[in-house]
């Protein structure tokens, strides 16, 4: 992968260098044109659009200099040509000296527009990690990792969530995803992850903890009389892995099923014995929640996702398929793991992804740590 990003960020080095110098190249092809073309055709749109381009892309010290200089290329050529008072000439410098001005409003704007961006980014940044914050990296005999990848660069808000917890029961898990997007999204991830906290500690059973979840989505819709006020439903997989037990359990409510990897490579996907409807559907469905139960060896990791991990796609729009990327591999640990399955969906879709994807790993102590 460093090859490749290498390679990307080589083939981006020189346009970056075009960009840095194009005002100037610009008030250059501008006096070529003027000196070697009849009298009738004059240099000013490029003279113009100098500092046009400069505006969005350089700071405003350097806008206002491409301005000055475009000015001074339009009064240099009339000199030359020794009609710098001629209406033509006044008028070519007019209008230069109009879309400078203009160009510097334009550099204001888009300065101001990108600090308030900058701050949104810095308030959505913080509002994320409220929610979601950056797990134990070891907890009850259990290595831990996660991570929240945004489809957008610098985009920090959305719909997918993770939780983990330790309780009286064992550790608990969550892995979720909102339908939907934006403040609404992140309400609904508040109300799940705020349900799933309280009841982990209190439900003894899983199938207790999905019930909860199902009812403080039902009462958050009631109070603000739609559902799609939460964003309609959520799907989820919880997990628990009891104290001392090489067994773990997962309710899955219509979410992606997860994987086991094994110590020798082989992976299993957890699929529930029957199918189950999203929280926040309960009312379409009435069968009861069953946990479904695997064994948990030591050395093993348990790989929770959101679709935006199998839902990435390559150019020729074949889905990425973890069960069968990740088939074969053995990780030192669960951070090596999820660095190495981000590596490799970008390897897949080559234009990033198009959806956020949030990974949860949880690796059983096999007596060493991780290295």
């Amino acid at each position: 992968m460093a090859g490749g990003d290498a390679g990307a960020g080589a083939g981006s080095r020189p346009v970056r260098r075009l960009v840095r110098v194009l005002p100037a190249l610009l008030i250059v092809l501008g006096l070529l044109f003027d000196l070697l073309s009849p009298p009738s055709y004059t240099g000013s749109p490029f003279f113009s659009a100098a500092p046009l381009v400069a505006a969005p892309l350089f700071s405003l010290r350097a806008t206002v200099l491409t301005g000055v200089l475009a000015c001074a290329a339009v009064l240099g050529l009339h000199l030359y040509y020794g009609d710098p008072w001629a209406v033509e000439s006044l008028t070519d410098l007019a209008t230069v000296a109009t879309v400078s001005a203009l160009a510097v409003l334009i550099n204001r704007v888009v300065r101001r527009s990108g600090e308030r961006l900058a701050s949104a980014r810095g308030i959505a940044e913080v509002a994320q990690r409220a929610l979601l914050p950056v797990p134990p990296g070891r907890l009850g005999g259990l290595w831990i990792a996660a991570r929240y990848e945004a489809a957008e660069a610098d985009a920090f808000i959305g719909g997918d969530l993770y939780a983990v917890q330790e309780t009286p029961y064992g550790v608990r898990l969550a892995v979720g995803d909102v339908r939907g997007k934006g403040l609404g999204a992140v309400e609904a991830v508040s109300v799940v992850l705020g349900a799933f906290r309280e009841a982990a500690e209190q439900e003894p059973a899983l199938e207790g903890v999905a019930r909860r979840l199902e009812r403080a989505l039902a009462r958050e819709g009631t109070r603000r009389n739609s559902l799609d006020a939460v964003e309609g439903f959520t799907t989820c997989v919880l997990a628990e892995i009891p104290h001392g037990a090489a067994v773990l359990r997962t309710v899955n409510r219509g979410h992606p099923e997860p994987l086991l990897l094994c110590p020798g490579g082989e992976v299993r996907r957890l699929a529930p014995d029957e199918p189950a409807l999203p929280l926040g559907m309960g009312e379409l469905g009435g069968w009861p929640d069953r946990a479904g139960e695997w064994e948990f060896p030591a050395g093993a990791t348990l790989l929770l996702y959101t679709d935006g991990l199998t839902e990435a796609r390559d150019p020729r729009g074949s889905f990425y398929d973890p069960e069968a990327r990740m088939r074969g591999r053995t990780f030192p640990g669960p951070e090596e793991l999820l660095g190495a399955l981000s590596a490799d969906v970008r390897r897949h879709t080559r234009r990033g992804a198009t959806d956020d994807m949030a990974l949860l790993a949880v690796t059983r102590d096999d007596g060493s740590p991780p290295r």
